[in-house]
């Protein structure tokens, strides 16, 4: 058990160093500062080439396809500069010393007191915020509290990434920024290699695909893919990246549209048939209560669900002339809703298919 004594209470209130090695780490960490400082005001940089590097550096791949972010907000979606190329900039305007810190954590209330800084130690221009990480992470089903340690670790870098890029920003030139922002649009507008449009417009179609998200959605947002320009396709590339980071969700920034949501819920209702059969049991649907409610138990409902699930999956003409000619068979015993919903799905799976044999 620690006792707190007269004297340390007396040496607290003079702001004196708890020990020794306390003193010698706080006599470093000036010492260190100084020096820094001195450095960067005896070799001053050079604008003009610093500029010319961080614009050179924005012009790679590698650091534009990480240069911006997107995520929701409020009903809309805010994007800007990330962390990444804000990093990027200070290294290449260099003499500037930024970071993060924790300053406090308290298990008791769940909160972290964390600092992010930037300091330009040429011309000693200084922004820094303090703030509060309390130790959860917002979800779709609502807060979820944090435990792990390594959990609360990365919910605390992830808050203190933000603040520290906007802390980035402010001790940089506003010209800089901007530079590199054109150059990195520039880059990505170009794209990766000597690929053409086409291509280019093929791949991140394909790439999206590979994610659950198909080109109606895609072109339901930007219009045909025919159509499409390179910042259209520079744009697709940023919203790839933060879906991939979790920053936005596919359904916020690709909404499905009426027809796909009814196949998918179909998918779902048809999957669970197939591997869930009903057992035959002999009592009539009223004995059955809630298993027969119209919604997974029924025969039309099944056949519904079966014929979208063929329909969704058709990626060729004769399949899809197979799924007309089942829904032709059946349009006598189905509601017109029913039908609507068939001949919806047809058409879309039509233009996919004819989409698809265009490119």
């Amino acid at each position: 058990m620690n006792t707190v004594t007269p004297n340390a209470i007396m040496r607290q209130s003079r702001q004196e160093p708890a020990s020794q090695a306390t003193s010698i780490e706080m006599s470093r960490a000036v010492a260190e500062v100084q020096a820094a400082v001195t450095v960067a005001q005896a070799r001053p940089r050079d604008e003009s080439y610093a500029l010319k590097r961080a614009v050179e550096s924005c012009r790679t791949w590698e650091v534009a396809e990480g240069a911006f972010f997107r995520f929701p907000r409020g009903g809309e979606t805010v994007s800007g500069e990330s962390i990444h190329l804000a990093v990027e900039l200070a290294r290449c305007w260099g003499n500037i010393d930024y970071g993060i810190m924790e300053l406090d954590r308290d298990d008791t209330n769940a909160v972290s007191e964390m600092l992010a800084f930037a300091w330009d130690l040429e011309t000693n221009t200084k922004s820094r915020m303090t703030f509060l990480v309390p130790h959860r992470r917002d979800t779709r089903s609502g807060p979820k509290m944090l435990t792990d340690m390594r959990d609360i670790y990365e919910n605390n870098a992830n808050n203190g990434a933000r603040r520290l890029r906007e802390c980035i920003f402010r001790v940089l030139p506003p010209y800089l920024k901007e530079q590199a922002k054109q150059a990195c649009r520039e880059t990505l507008e170009k794209g990766q290699g000597e690929k053409s449009l086409q291509v280019r417009i093929a791949e991140a179609i394909s790439a999206f695909e590979k994610i659950g998200i198909n080109a109606d959605r895609i072109e339901a947002k930007l219009g045909k893919s025919a159509k499409w320009t390179a910042v259209d396709v520079a744009n697709l590339q940023v919203s790839y990246r933060s879906i991939n980071r979790q920053e936005v969700s596919a359904d916020d920034e690709f909404p499905r549209i009426g027809t796909e949501e009814t196949v998918q819920k179909a998918r779902k209702i048809a999957d669970k048939a197939k591997g869930h059969p009903e057992p035959e049991t002999g009592r009539s649907d009223e004995q059955h209560g809630d298993q027969h409610d119209g919604t997974d138990g029924s025969p039309e409902e099944r056949a519904v669900s079966e014929l979208l699930y063929l329909i969704y999956d058709a990626r060729a003409q004769e399949e899809l002339d197979a799924c007309m000619s089942k829904v032709a068979a059946l349009r006598g015993s189905l509601p017109s809703d029913k039908i609507t919903e068939l001949d919806a799905a047809l058409d879309a799976a039509e233009a996919r298919i004819l989409r698809s044999q265009g490119e």
